[in-house]
């Protein structure tokens, strides 16, 4: 008698779904240990720019043209210091020499320039939202005119930008060259490189925390896109403005320095370290503060990997060093030669502080961004400037400084602020077995954001308490560290849970989206409304 066969149970919904877990858990697995394979590989900086994804594209695109937007919205001239920037350029261009501040008279402008300013209304618009720009018909007939009188372009001063280092300007000649004859086909061009900078700093964010965050695909593009989307940041790079190129030199900073920690400082990343810090100093003077936070991480690369490799682990340190203070030489001899600074502010700041005013510095540095502690001076009497200066700025501050949202939004703005940074500290003690082994890495980043905080902080009592001009509360000059944006944001989205991972991400864009859309709305309603 033949036997009947086994009747075998067939594998339950739960059993198959426990199953597919299991796969995609050994899949992510694999990804992680070949993202970590080749973070420990040298990298080389040409098959870094071909091996560039779509995504990275795509975020530097979206960069660009978010940027672009927001210089054709904004008037001529009414970006911050805008009509100052322009001058500095036309003096390099038509007489091929820098500017020089006249303390007589240091805003008096070329001819040309000051009949378009005025037919500009520049002067009743610049810090009056009740004015708002130019809208008539006779208005236009009145600015197409003033453009085509083709007067003097020379013998303007450049303002408060007459003292800053020139390699942003010098640039910007190429964009002035190229609209020669009109200056409001100049200045447009002029932005839109400033949004090609934006582009850059886009793509430099997404390797960089493609180098940070190895195991985690979707972070580079996340955090890239909303910073691409940041409203301040696209403000600042479609106006003419050196934080533009200020920008993609911080991010570079960056991600030099991420690479040297997961991978290895070879010679070829130490040079462009280096190169990278020389054009920060020419850039802008507030770049110092991030060159003492990378010189910092050289010196904690080469004492970290020294352990490994010997003294042959500080060549690629030391040559990145080298390179970097070569400015301070060239600085040195300059004033020496001409008893003038060859890098602007950059030369000066330094000579602010002194040992019987040290505690009032620190005093007020502090109290720039946190509150007054018992024993200290009270500078900011009335204002929380950790509410009031930085975040709401940093909620919108657009034009010449004239343009915010209402109070509630900045109060609905610090619910979202306060969740992301809840939700990026879930994940940052989860992760803290990580944390603590990448320490080295992860506090030569903290030293770049204390030194720019701090740089922030003497620049601000060098203009209020010793020359007793304005000081300073801007938030662009925050957004030197704005990599670290990025990982504050991909670390927000990992807080939500892997299973609500699509859906964070998802929504952080969204939400930067939409600020970004409603901030360009109010800039509109102020100037056009």
């Amino acid at each position: 008698m033949s036997r009947a066969p086994v009747q075998r149970p067939r594998p339950g919904k739960a059993s198959r779904s426990f199953a597919r877990r299991q796969q995609l858990e050994r899949e992510r697995a694999s990804r992680r240990r070949a993202a970590q394979r080749r973070s420990r590989q040298p990298v080389d900086l040409r098959t870094l720019v071909r091996r560039v994804p779509k995504a990275a594209w795509i975020c530097a695109l979206i960069a660009f043209l978010n940027a672009t937007a927001w210089s054709v919205i904004t008037p001529a001239f009414q970006g911050r210091d805008e009509i100052d920037h322009y001058a500095y350029v036309e003096t390099l261009a038509e007489m091929g020499s820098l500017p020089h501040r006249n303390p007589a008279n240091p805003y008096t402008y070329s001819p040309q320039e000051q009949t378009v300013s005025e037919a500009l209304h520049y002067g009743e618009v610049r810090f009056s939202p009740q004015n708002q720009s130019i809208k008539t018909v006779a208005q236009q007939k009145a600015l197409i005119a003033a453009v085509n009188k083709k007067l003097s372009l020379k013998d303007g001063e450049a303002g408060g930008a007459s003292s800053e280092p020139p390699l942003f300007y010098a640039l910007q000649t190429i964009p002035y060259a190229l609209g020669s004859g009109n200056i409001l086909a100049q200045i447009q061009l002029m932005r839109l490189f400033d949004a090609l900078m934006g582009a850059v700093t886009a793509l430099l964010v997404f390797f960089f925390l493609r180098e940070v965050l190895p195991g985690v695909p979707w972070a580079a593009t996340v955090g890239a896109l909303c910073v691409a989307l940041q409203p301040t940041f696209a403000f600042t790079t479609g106006s003419l403005n050196p934080d533009a190129l200020l920008y993609p030199l911080c991010a570079a900073t960056f991600l030099c320095l991420a690479i040297g920690f997961r991978r290895r400082l070879t010679n070829g990343v130490a040079v462009a370290l280096g190169l990278v810090i020389v054009a920060g100093f020419l850039t802008y003077y507030s770049f110092i503060g991030v060159a003492v936070g990378a010189f910092v991480g050289l010196a904690v690369l080469g004492w970290r990997d020294a352990r490994a490799r010997g003294r042959a682990a500080w060549k690629a340190p030391a040559l990145a060093f080298g390179i970097g203070v070569s400015p301070a030489a060239l600085d040195l001899v300059a004033k020496t030669l001409s008893k003038s600074s060859a890098f602007g502010q950059a030369s000066t700041v330094g000579g602010t502080v002194h040992l019987t005013s040290l505690f009032s510095v620190i005093s007020y540095v502090w109290q720039v961004f946190l509150p007054r502690l018992p024993g200290m001076t009270h500078y900011f009497e009335g204002i929380s400037t950790w509410r009031e200066v930085w975040f709401d700025r940093s909620v919108g501050l657009y034009g010449w400084m004239d343009t915010m949202f209402p109070e509630w939004v900045d109060n609905v703005a610090l619910f979202f602020a306060g969740a992301i940074l809840i939700l990026c500290g879930r994940e940052l003690v989860r992760r803290r077995a990580a944390i603590r082994a990448r320490w080295p890495e992860l506090a030569s980043y903290a030293v770049i954001t204390l030194a720019v905080l701090v740089m922030l902080g003497i620049t601000s009592y060098q203009e209020d308490i010793v020359t007793k001009e304005l000081a300073i509360g801007e938030p662009r000059y925050l957004l030197e560290v704005i990599p670290l944006l990025g990982v504050v944001i991909t670390l927000a989205v990992r807080g939500a849970g892997r299973r609500f991972v699509p859906i964070a991400g998802a929504a952080m864009v969204v939400l930067f989206l939409g600020h970004d859309i409603f901030s360009q709305l109010q800039l509109i309603s102020r100037y056009y409304g």
